[in-house]
């Protein structure tokens, strides 16, 4: 592979690797097409389904690389993580896997769903509030304190190149595509299938999707430097990321075309037409690389697109909430 594909730290080799830890742990999700979705995009769209993949994200994918990867020594000494949700479900439940144990550090408002299920993973749960209080600062305390690995959510090598497994897997099932649409929180995700994608096909055009008031990377791409935002505020809570990870952006830098974005409306309109059309449910953060696909002009008419949906962690409750509207004429 050439080296400008690959980071100091990770690269496509890396991926593979990633990919012979996954067999049989990991569910090599499907990818779906349908023919409405494919005229309201103008364009043939193949979806990645990671909202099937076990603890209902792509994040089990480098959770569980990330895991494994580790040493007796290390595995019995235990992992420590911060997540809103998705790579803490991810990391408790590899840690069990791997017979060891786990720290999660999540913001008190997560989804309780997101909570429930990382308990009920194995791990031990510390909440905060993301608002006034430093993730990175009480993970980075329980690990000196306890001996435990910080595996953070994006900004790990073992963690981008389990990630990068979506773009491999969906390049296998899919291998002459235009472009590849992908969700981007810190850009684990987004740099994986990078790797993967341009591995595969050296001018397959790359996207990064993130909701308009989690706008870090494109603010990035705008300035040339990482840049950092407040704590977004919006429904897509997988995305409420303040800054590129520095691990991540270099190689989103270099390969990814644009970062467009989407509102929470068009996240939720996405979210009904997963429903409508492929009886697929989807939390916010995993509608928006469609969302993006069907809201906003990115040159991909006539196109092949792969994209992501990251990841299907709503509760019946809000997915209700979020979607429902009455019939007109209902009282």
């Amino acid at each position: 592979m050439s080296s400008e594909l690959s980071s100091e730290q990770v690269s496509f080799d890396d991926v593979l690797a990633a990919a012979a830890r996954l067999e049989g742990a990991a569910v090599r999700t499907p990818v779906i097409a349908n023919n409405q979705l494919d005229e309201l995009a103008g364009a043939q769209v193949f979806l990645k389904a990671e909202n099937l993949q076990r603890t209902g994200a792509f994040k089990f994918r480098g959770g569980y690389n990330a895991v494994r990867s580790l040493s007796n020594e290390q595995l019995q000494a235990g992992v420590v993580a911060f997540s809103s949700g998705n790579h803490a479900q991810a990391v408790a439940l590899a840690a069990t896997m791997c017979d060891s144990t786990s720290v999660i550090v999540m913001p008190h408002d997560a989804p309780a769903e997101k909570l429930a299920s990382t308990k009920a993973n194995g791990a031990v749960v510390v909440e905060y509030d993301r608002y006034t209080e430093s993730r990175e600062a009480i993970a980075a305390e329980i690990a000196e304190r306890e001996g435990r690995v910080l595996i953070p959510p994006y900004d790990y090598p073992a963690v981008i190149a389990g990630q990068g497994t979506v773009g491999l897997e969906l390049m296998q099932q899919v291998p002459d595509l235009d472009a590849m649409v992908v969700c981007v929180g810190g850009g684990g995700l987004l740099a994986g299938c990078v790797l993967a994608a341009k591995n595969h096909r050296a001018d397959i055009r790359m996207f990064g999707v993130e909701p308009e008031a989690g706008n870090d990377h494109a603010l990035s791409a705008e300035s040339g430097q990482r840049t950092t935002i407040d704590v977004p505020r919006t429904i897509a809570d997988g995305q409420s990321v303040q800054a590129p990870g520095e691990l991540t952006w270099p190689i989103n830098q270099q390969h990814v075309e644009a970062f467009p974005l989407v509102s929470d409306t068009e996240l939720v309109a996405t979210m009904k037409i997963l429903f409508t059309h492929t009886k697929l449910v989807v939390e916010p953060s995993g509608a928006s690389a469609l969302a993006a696909v069907l809201h906003r002009d990115l040159g991909l008419a006539g196109k092949r697109i792969g994209v992501t949906l990251s990841g299907g962690n709503i509760g019946l409750e809000r997915f209700e909430k979020l979607v429902y509207q009455p019939l007109e004429g209902s009282p």
